[in-house]
């Protein structure tokens, strides 16, 4: 990759963050931007410093711990865990984690975590075809959801329910209503309340803060109204 992958060190121990800056430093495609030694100095540097792309973040952390926080922070950055408590390998991959590093480790087993990054950014950056469709498991079946035809889409805990144009049914299925989000197209879709993503070309209708589309009325949550109202006042008619 051209660029370098920003790097941001978050570790509660002093010397763990000397030993992580050592192998930074000797790595060619990693540039170090910043370390924290807890959770709230990662949100205050956030909001002060052009995001990294990359976190290496320690779990067992006081007050808030790197799990928790790892759940708030922005899905483009990418963590990789650094722990001495192997306890955590398995949420750290429910939060989609690029590795695991377990303490102590050398700077062997740093690099190849390193080098999971610079080949997930790497793929990341290389031309995407745009695709109209994608494909979801159903009932034991992959069925193929088009983008036009998905009206809106309602999340339930662990499963979303995908309403669909011309079917009475909606598909269910077992996936995060966030990892849809990722998913979809922005310049199609918008997530206006925390269980609901509709189609912007199936609104009906805007009646004070509900959305009426297919007949259902859905509420805009406050924390997604001024991203609608910057949709709502591009396209309306002056």
């Amino acid at each position: 990759m051209e660029n370098k992958i920003r790097c941001l060190i978050v570790d509660d121990e002093p010397m763990a963050l000397l030993l992580i800056e050592s192998y930074v430093l000797q790595t060619p495609f990693l540039e170090l931007v910043g370390k924290c030694s807890n959770a709230i100095e990662v949100l205050s540097f956030l909001e002060q410093t052009e995001k990294p792309n990359l976190i290496f973040l320690d779990i067992q952390m006081p007050e808030f711990n790197g799990m928790a926080l790892s759940k708030t922070l922005p899905t483009d950055i990418k963590i990789i865990f650094t722990t001495a408590f192997d306890r955590f390998a398995l949420e750290s991959y429910k939060v989609n984690a690029l590795d695991y590093l377990l303490k102590p480790f050398d700077y062997a087993e740093f690099l190849t975590a390193a080098n999971k990054a610079k080949e997930w950014f790497e793929i990341k950056s290389l031309p995407v075809v745009q695709q109209d469709y994608f494909f979801i498991k159903s009932e034991y079946k992959q069925i193929k959801i088009a983008f036009n035809d998905i009206i809106y889409i309602e999340g339930l805990k662990d499963y979303a329910k995908i309403f669909l144009a011309g079917q009475g049914k909606p598909v269910l299925s077992l996936i995060s209503l966030k990892k849809l989000e990722e998913e979809l197209p922005q310049e199609k879709f918008m997530r206006i309340h925390r269980s609901f993503i509709i189609s912007l070309a199936h609104i009906e209708s805007i009646e004070r803060s509900r959305i009426i589309i297919q007949g259902q009325r859905i509420t805009i949550a406050d924390q997604y109204k001024d991203c609608f109202d910057k949709f709502l006042k591009n396209k309306s008619l002056k």
